[in-house]
């Protein structure tokens, strides 16, 4: 069987994307980054939850502040992409819940009203839009480099607050010169897929 989404289509968001280690200087435009959220605002989260929240880092101040946080090998993609965005989880989520799952606005309090309830939840879910974020930014025609290798308590003091949890910092812009590592093997069907 095969599938409806279109070849290239399929070729553009996981076959032949990569994770980009260099880019080029053309600017990532803030109407980019809107194009993109409002394609993966549509992925699905329990119950509508939607934790994930992005902060754009664009200027020079922030983007050294950034750098100091991050493993000595994404400090220098990171300090010369044209965009970089730090992905983090809402801990606090749950006020929204209200307008985002309008027909049980009581389960901000009956399943939320905990913050180590909320927590798990809001790392899973806004996990879960991170990978959707990642494969919106390749549907815009950019290349996303994702990287966890950085001070996560670091980045959260510098750029976030206590009801922030960071999850990931992305690299996005078009794709430089040898931007691509050799691609990593996958596991195969029969290796995941369990039929019971």
């Amino acid at each position: 069987m095969s599938l409806v989404l279109d070849p290239a289509a399929q070729d553009l968001l996981f076959r032949e994307a990569r994770t980009a280690n260099t880019f080029t200087d053309e600017p990532v435009t803030d109407e980019q980054v809107q194009a993109i959220y409002d394609l993966v605002k549509f992925g699905p989260t329990s119950m509508n939850q939607s934790p994930l929240r992005v902060t754009l880092v664009r200027s020079a101040e922030a983007r050294e502040r950034l750098v100091q946080h991050m493993a000595d090998g994404n400090k220098q993609k990171t300090a010369t992409a044209p965009l970089v965005a730090i992905l983090s989880a809402d801990n606090e989520f749950h006020e929204e819940l209200p307008q985002l799952f309008p027909h049980f606005p009581q389960a901000k309090d009956a399943f939320f009203g905990a913050r180590e309830v909320r927590e798990p939840s809001a790392a899973l879910n806004a996990a879960l839009q991170a990978a959707y974020f990642i494969i919106g930014v390749r549907a815009a025609g950019l290349a996303a480099g994702p990287m966890t290798g950085l001070d996560f308590e670091g980045v959260r003091k510098e750029f976030l607050d206590d009801d922030h949890t960071p999850l990931m910092v992305v690299n996005i812009g078009k794709p430089g010169p040898d931007a691509w590592f050799p691609r990593s093997p996958r596991l195969a069907y029969d290796e995941v897929v369990t039929t019971v």
